[in-house]
């Protein structure tokens, strides 16, 4: 009997998919653990993203996650995955600084594991940026409509391209992306009108999250999907378990049993044999 060979996915599998009109899937993930099980489940792909700063670090936004934040979670999933592909996102002024930052910052998370990197937005700096790291052998995601990164300027979660003229916009820019490099493009929070344009007029595949049914693939939260964060449940997310209450259970009835003295019973308890026990007993200190 032999071992199954698995194959892992690249981004030439990405494009392939778009082109049978085949539907991506992603998640993000943070763990060894998690990242195994998603894995596990046929996932395409796992984003290691800087939502990990709400998510687990308990920040207000992804703004204060660092580099060597990323480098640590994209360690740890990358150890549990065999078959997805590895985005890890790039933060908040880890390449808004020059190229040659950019390429040091994107090195690093590739040598952590990740197979790709994903950067926010389509300005002419990072435009070049993408192309650089694209000559460079560095596989890149671009994202565009609402950009968590740019929280500040933004002024809050709002949904992009909500006119003709705002989605002629963001195609633009996705066209822009897409000569520089881009293999695929993430699209937040567009109306599903303006995601389905903007997929159909593009080579490389899109991945939605609150973008509708035509995108290309979707990704969403982890920690959202199982209900684990529940500091704000997004429109766009179906929560598919309640691992929150499950947990809250689970540390309730743990700490009632110790302090009741029911845990732990004798089935989680290791004993001497009877002769050291003896010894034991009839020893006086």
């Amino acid at each position: 009997m032999t071992n199954e060979i698995i194959k892992p996915i690249t981004a030439r599998y990405f494009q392939n998919q778009k082109q049978a009109k085949e539907k991506l899937t992603m998640l993000t993930a943070y763990d060894y653990s998690t990242a195994k099980y998603i894995d596990e489940c046929g996932i395409d792909s796992i984003l290691v993203g800087d939502s990990v700063g709400m998510t687990v670090l308990g920040y207000d936004s992804t703004i204060n996650v660092t580099i060597e934040d990323m480098l640590t979670f994209t360690k740890a999933v990358s150890r549990g995955v065999k078959r997805a592909l590895v985005i890890a996102d790039m933060p908040f002024l880890s390449y808004h600084v020059s190229k040659e930052q950019t390429i040091l910052n994107a090195g690093k998370l590739i040598q952590a594991g990740a197979k790709a990197v994903k950067l926010e937005g389509a300005s002419d700096f990072i435009l070049d940026e993408i192309k650089h790291l694209t000559e460079s052998g560095i596989n890149v995601v671009g994202h565009l409509g609402f950009t968590p990164q740019y929280i500040n300027t933004i002024g809050g979660y709002f949904v992009q391209g909500k006119s003709y003229e705002n989605t002629l916009k963001l195609l633009e820019a996705a066209k822009k992306l897409e000569a520089n490099g881009a293999f695929a493009l993430v699209l937040e929070m567009v109306p599903e009108e303006s995601a389905k344009y903007i997929s159909e007029n593009l080579n490389i595949p899109t991945i939605g999250i609150g973008a509708g049914r035509y995108c290309d693939g979707q990704v969403l939260v982890i920690d959202d999907i199982i209900g684990k964060y529940s500091s704000h449940v997004p429109k766009f997310v179906k929560q598919y378990a309640n691992v929150k209450e499950t947990m809250k259970d689970a540390i309730s009835k743990y700490n009632k049993e110790v302090k009741n003295g029911f845990f732990p019973s004798p089935e989680y308890i290791f004993t001497l044999q009877e002769e050291e026990r003896a010894k034991l007993e009839n020893t006086v200190v």
